[in-house]
Formats: structure tokens, C-alpha cells, sequence
């Protein structure tokens, strides 16, 4: 069984891609778990599924569902003003075809959810690499955050759509409400109910112990370059709400289960609210995932005009992807470790092979297909 998608997998392979682990959950029983190549090549040593690995983007979903937790709570409104809770994002300025000029609009707490906040994923803007000095690169999650707001918008918010550091800021944001650290937040109200005991937030920087090989791929080279540092945690105490969840596929899986179920971290309607489109036409025409298949909402991939497709999910920019099909009660996780993959406009369709192999179903996969935005960091 899963002929098509052990297939898409050997693809991965034979492109080049040094390890994959892979598993899938139908009606909340594992039944599949598929993985191959090497978690260090150079030593030979294969995956064994308990490897620990950055999962960069699919952080996010993790901290979209933390920031919701507190909204059941009542602590904020999404069409609150962000500046109510971090000031520093009150007088914001926004890039202009005269120049720089003081924003019209207000970051609401919901543009920061949809990525329509008008923030950028520069992490090297000249506020931010003065501030790396002036702090010895310790980097403190809401001080970090609030230099953020120091930098010009790229649009007014909401008036567009773009990939961004606007989870991040969710973190600072679920630190300020909880008053707690964003890292300890996570553990004690994501993290430990599932029982997600190799996930961490702020794992030492330095350690890479029981870590899959992590390598960036060179599209003019060919080569895959050996990396171990994720350069999206900007310091020893920054918790990167976008990208600096370190977990394993079995964790991650449970806290997708957790989704599919409801009521167990978040409630259903808010789940179902999250996985609800909210694009604005305006929005969609800078939306860089397929427009086709899917929307985007409060901070998830989600179903949009191809009704065949019913998961939401995210992705991370090391290759990881996740997808949740309350529909058909499937959920699955991929985990991979190479940025700037060369499969990476590939990974969509695991979810879709499974559904077809469970369906019996022939399908085909457009193994040609190349990434249209490699820049993005999911």
C-alpha cells in the first residue's frame, strides 16, 4: 500500500535529498511510517524517526494556536490594535513611492495572524543588526520585537499580503498576555497536554545532539551544503515564534492530531475558524501559495476554490510539511532538512498521494514542477 507516495518519497531521494521521515495518521491510527536516507551522511548513520530537527515555518502553526488560546481566553480581539499591548508598534511608518512616510493604517492583531501586517522577513535591517550588538546577541523575545517595529512597513496594513515576521511578533505578543515567557507559555499549554516532551522553543543553540543534518541546497552548485545553525533564532533568548520550534515527527504529529480532534489544546470552532480563508481579493494577488487550492487564515494554509482538497496545514523552510484533512481524517507530517530544497513545490503533494492511495486512486505527480518562489522561508 502507498505505492504513489513511497514513489513521490524515493523522488526525494534520488533528487538528492539526504533524509525524510514521514508519517501518516487515518482516524487517529499511525498508518504509515516511511523514512530513508541518512540523518548524517558523512558517518553513514541512517534516520531512525527519533531525530530531532528545525522546523523552521511550521513553528508558526504553533504559535497561531498559543495567540488563540488567549483569544478563547478574552484577552484580545483580533481587530485590536497591536500597539495596545506593544507600543512600540504604535507610530509606524511604511515605504511610499515618495519615500518614507508615517503609516495611515493601524497594525490590527488579526493582520499579524493573515500576514497582511505589512512586515517584512528581513532579518539583517540595520535597527536589528545594531541591536544584535548592543545586547551580545541574547535577544530577549519582546525587545527583539519591539526594534521590529523601528523598520518601515512594505504596505499598509491590510492592504496586501507578504510572508513575514509578523508570527514572531505573535510570540512577543502571547509573552506580553500570558506573562509568561513565550518558550515556557508554549511547553506548559502546547506542548505538555499532547505529550510533546522533544519539542523546545529555545533549545540550546550549541547543541545539536540527536539533531538530523541540517544542509542548504545550491541551485547554481548542485551541492548540498552541511549547516547546523538556524539563523532565525537571532539570539540565546530568542523564541522565534515563526521559525525556532525545534521537535520530532512524533511530537509534531501529535500536536496536529490534537487539530483534527479539537477540544483537546483549542477548541473546534476556533480550529475551524483558523482554517477559514480570509483573503481579501487585493490580498490574494500577492499570495505566493497556490491560489488554486488554497486560501490562507489565521495563520494556516487552507481550503479555497478546489473542493477535491480539504487539509490545512503549513510548511517550513527546511522541507518540513504539515497537513491536517479534518474531512477525511487523515493528518500527516514530513520531515526534511535541507533549505532552499530542490523538491520543495513538491511537498503538497504527499497529502495528496496519500489521499489518492487510500482512495485507490492513480495520480500524477508533476515531478518537473519548479519553486516559483525560492526566496520564501517555508
Amino acid at each position: 500500500m502507498f505505492e504513489q507516495t513511497k514513489a513521490l518519497c524515493q523522488h526525494f531521494l534520488d533528487a538528492g535529498i539526504p533524509s525524510f521521515d514521514l508519517i501518516v495518521y487515518k482516524d487517529g491510527e499511525c498508518i504509515l511510517r516511511h523514512m530513508g536516507g541518512y540523518a548524517d551522511p558523512d558517518k553513514k548513520i541512517p534516520m531512525r524517526g527519533n531525530e530531532k530537527h528545525h522546523i523552521y515555518s511550521c513553528s508558526k502553526v504553533i504559535t497561531c494556536v498559543a495567540a488563540m488560546q488567549l483569544w478563547e481566553k478574552g484577552l484580545f480581539s483580533l481587530d485590536d490594535d497591536l500597539a495596545d499591548y506593544l507600543p512600540a508598534f504604535r507610530e509606524m511608518t511604511v515605504k511610499t513611492e515618495n519615500g518614507i512616510e508615517k503609516a495611515k493604517n493601524p497594525i490590527k492583531i488579526h493582520h499579524l495572524f493573515e500576514m497582511t501586517s505589512g512586515m517584512t522577513y528581513n532579518i539583517e535591517t540595520p535597527e536589528l543588526l545594531e541591536y544584535y550588538e548592543a545586547c551580545d546577541h541574547r535577544c530577549p523575545t519582546v525587545e527583539t520585537v519591539n526594534v521590529m517595529a523601528k523598520t518601515p512597513l512594505a504596505f499598509e496594513p491590510g492592504t496586501g499580503w507578504r510572508y513575514s515576521l509578523s508570527h514572531d511578533v505573535l510570540a512577543a505578543l502571547v509573552e506580553v498576555l500570558s506573562g509568561k515567557k513565550f518558550e515556557l507559555y508554549v511547553k506548559e499549554n502546547i506542548f505538555d497536554p499532547p505529550g510533546m516532551v522533544h519539542s523546545d522553543f529555545l533549545h540550546p543553540m550549541e547543541d545539536w545532539e540527536g539533531f538530523a543534518r541540517l544542509y542548504h541546497y545550491n541551485a547554481e552548485t548542485g551541492e548540498f551544503e552541511p549547516r547546523w545553525k538556524n539563523n532565525y533564532r537571532l539570539g540565546r533568548e530568542y523564541a522565534s515564534g515563526g521559525a525556532g520550534c525545534v521537535s520530532t515527527v512524533e511530537d509534531y504529529i501529535k500536536f496536529l492530531e490534537a487539530l483534527r480532534i479539537g477540544d483537546v489544546i483549542l477548541k473546534k470552532e476556533t480550529i475551524a475558524m483558523m482554517a477559514k480563508d480570509r483573503l481579501t481579493e487585493q490580498q490574494r494577488e500577492m499570495y505566493t501559495y497556490d491560489k488554486v487550492a488554497n486560501g490562507y487564515g489565521l495563520g494556516l494554509r487552507t481550503p479555497y476554490m478546489d473542493p477535491e482538497w480539504t487539509d490545512f496545514g503549513w510548511a517550513g523552510a527546511g522541507g518540513a510539511f504539515a497537513s491536517v484533512d479534518p474531512v477525511n481524517n487523515i493528518t500527516l507530517y514530513y520531515a526534511q532538512n535541507v533549505l532552499k530544497s530542490p523538491v520543495r513545490p513538491l511537498r503538497p503533494w504527499l497529502y495528496r498521494t496519500v489521499r489518492a492511495d487510500l482512495l485507490g486512486q492513480k495520480i500524477h505527480v508533476p515531478i518537473e514542477q519548479k519553486d516559483e518562489h525560492p526566496e520564501l522561508t517555508y
